[in-house]
């Protein structure tokens, strides 16, 4: 897709300020498109490709709703948002996860994501004292390994090698991210992502249509596809906590809207935004993968973009103006967004 066009040239940056002295800056791309590819907004480097990363699990629980696996198997909606989530580990995720593979007669040995230690503190202390429970269960992407094991026993495939490129299912998921972002499946790079799974390529601002995509199905559903999209986007607004987990950035979104969009972060520094309201996409992408700028970054630009209110970002103060501490404890500094048009400049001016 091409970003060329009438439309408003954003720039974008995150400062690390120290007493009065800016150390650092993060430089930030951003894209707002409709479901047909319409750009409205951008930053100057909207068609760099990138990966998609966890902001593809929509996507990638959608032919297990789309084909009716979901319906078949009962599925609630927190239990579809524990397929999307990149969770904390706490024991209400974990909780999720053990169910869905107790249904399918399956354990955690079957997951493929790997084991890494929770961001959950609670928890962190359960494995302190028993470090025996460690298990991939605790990985942040055991929910979608869970969804994708649920889609191959719901479509008669082996659960072994579900990961891998070659497998049934992940050329599934390939044709189908691609087709939701309007982009050809040969042109899709592929990595592997940190949970072991195919991890997707594409410009950012093809990331923005697939949102746009929920975002439209959100508002008003049309076809099968739309209708299965809806649900996933309209699980993952109203069990925001699900999706990641307290303090996290797209459940504080989410949560400080109300549900009145939907948002999911990636790894390197990525957040992808549906606004029902606009039937638009957002993609934020830190360019350097720095997570700490990701917060400042979102909120100070979904405010200016109108997609979130003041008041609302009220309630996203930690994730606006990130404190920056010194070893003892001590605020010593903080990250701030400076972000807005680029004066005077409109593509195709």
């Amino acid at each position: 897709m091409s970003v060329s066009g009438d439309r408003m040239t954003l720039q974008a940056e995150v400062l690390v300020v120290r007493g009065d002295i800016a150390e650092s800056r993060h430089r930030v791309q951003a894209v707002v498109t409709s479901p047909e590819g319409g750009v409205r907004v951008a930053t100057d480097d909207a068609t760099r490709v990138t990966s998609f990363r966890s902001a593809a699990k929509p996507f990638q629980v959608l032919p297990f709703v789309e084909r009716g696996h979901a319906d078949a198997m009962d599925i609630s909606d927190r239990e579809l948002a524990i397929m999307v989530a990149s969770h904390s580990g706490s024991r209400m995720h974990l909780d999720l996860v053990r169910g869905l593979l107790a249904r399918l007669g399956l354990e955690p040995r079957h997951l493929a994501c790997g084991y890494h230690d929770p961001m959950d503190a609670q928890s962190l202390e359960d494995l302190r004292l028993s470090p025996e429970l460690k298990s991939p269960l605790y990985n942040n992407c055991s929910g979608k390994h869970a969804g994708m094991l649920a889609c191959c026993v719901a479509e008669g495939w082996p659960v072994e090698g579900y990961e891998r490129p070659e497998h049934p299912l992940q050329q599934l998921l390939l044709q189908t991210v691609a087709e939701c972002c309007s982009v050809e499946s040969g042109a899709v790079r592929l990595g592997v992502d940190g949970c072991s799974l195919p991890v997707f390529g594409l410009p950012l601002a093809d990331m923005a249509v697939g949102y746009a995509r929920i975002a439209r199905a959100v508002a008003r559903a049309g076809d099968r596809r739309a209708q299965a999209l809806q649900r996933i986007g309209r699980a993952m607004s109203a069990h925001p906590i699900v999706v990641e987990g307290e303090g996290r950035l797209a459940s504080d979104l989410m949560a400080a809207t109300g549900g009145r969009i939907v948002a999911k972060s990636g790894a390197e520094g990525l957040l992808l935004v549906a606004d029902p309201s606009r039937e638009e996409g957002v993609a934020i992408k830190c360019e350097d993968g720095a997570m700490r700028a990701l917060g400042p970054a979102s909120v100070g630009l979904l405010e200016m973009l109108g997609v979130v209110t003041p008041a609302e970002t009220a309630g996203l103060a930690s994730h606006r103006r990130t404190p920056v501490t010194n070893a003892a404890g001590a605020v010593v500094g903080h990250l701030e967004a400076r972000v807005g048009p680029l004066s005077g400049v409109r593509v195709g001016a």
